[in-house]
C-alpha cells in the first residue's frame, strides 16, 4: 500500500477519534477540549494538503449528482470547521487565553455549538462517501475470505445504524443542530464509555447513510452514462 494512502487513512482515523472526544466536551474538561480542538485543526490542514489535487479540480470538469453532493458535504465540513475554530479561539480559557479578546462570548458559544454538531454530522456523512476506500483496504488485508463475511458485516452495519438513530434521538442531537436547545445537557453520573458508544453509533448512522447514498448516486450516474 502506498505511503500516501496509509497517511491519509491515519489522518482520517485521527480526526474521527478526536471528533468523538470533542463531543464529550464537559466530560473531558475544557483544557483537554481546547487541545483536542487544536489537534483537529492541524489534522484538518494536513488532510487538505494530502487532498490538494481534489481541491485544485473543484472548478474543473463536469458536475454529476454524486460530485454535487460530495462538494456540498466538503463545503459543510469546511464551514463548520471554520465556525468551530473561530468561536473556539474567542471562547478559549486555557490554551489561547493570552489573546486580547473581549466580548462576544454568548454569540461565539452559540456558533461553537451549532458548528460542532453540524460538523459531527457532515464529517460523518463525508466519511461515509469515502467508506468504499476503507472497504477496499479491508478486502486487501483479509483476502478472499472477505466475501464470506460480507453479509455478516452488512448486518452489523444495519444494527449499528439502527442503534445510531436511537442514540441520535436520545441525545437530542437534532435539537442542538436546529438551535431548539442552546445548552448541551451532560449527565456527569453517566459512564464515559456509554456516552462514546452512543456517539460512535450516531456517527455510524451517518457513515452508513453517506455510504449508501454515494453508492446510489454512482449507480444513477452509471445508468445515465449508458443510456
Amino acid at each position: 500500500m502506498r505511503r500516501k494512502i496509509v497517511l491519509k487513512i491515519a489522518v482520517d482515523i485521527g480526526m474521527t477519534v478526536i471528533l468523538l472526544l470533542l463531543m464529550a466536551y464537559e466530560l473531558i474538561g475544557q483544557a483537554v477540549h481546547e487541545w483536542l480542538g487544536i489537534g483537529m485543526f492541524l489534522l484538518f490542514v494536513v488532510h487538505h494538503i494530502l487532498n490538494s489535487k481534489w481541491s485544485g479540480n473543484v472548478l474543473k470538469g463536469k458536475y454529476t449528482a454524486y460530485r454535487v453532493v460530495q462538494t456540498m458535504l466538503v463545503a459543510m465540513v469546511l464551514v463548520s470547521m471554520l465556525g468551530s475554530m473561530v468561536s473556539g479561539v474567542i471562547l478559549s480559557r486555557h490554551v489561547l487565553s493570552f489573546l486580547p479578546i473581549k466580548g462576544g462570548h454568548s454569540f461565539a458559544r452559540t456558533i461553537h455549538m451549532i458548528s460542532g454538531y453540524w460538523g459531527f454530522v457532515s464529517m460523518s456523512l463525508h466519511l461515509g462517501f469515502h467508506w468504499s476506500i476503507m472497504m477496499g483496504v479491508a478486502k486487501k488485508m483479509v483476502g478472499r475470505s472477505y466475501a464470506s463475511y460480507k453479509w455478516l458485516l452488512r448486518g452489523i452495519a444495519v444494527i449499528i445504524a439502527g442503534y445510531g438513530l436511537y442514540a441520535f434521538i436520545r441525545r437530542d442531537i437534532g435539537s442542538y443542530m436546529l438551535l431548539k436547545s442552546r445548552f448541551v445537557f451532560f449527565d456527569f453520573e453517566e459512564s464515559f464509555v456509554m456516552f462514546l458508544t452512543d456517539y460512535m453509533a450516531a456517527m455510524g448512522l451517518f457513515v452508513f447513510t453517506g455510504h449508501y447514498l454515494s453508492e446510489w448516486l454512482k449507480r444513477l450516474q452509471y445508468r445515465k452514462s449508458i443510456l
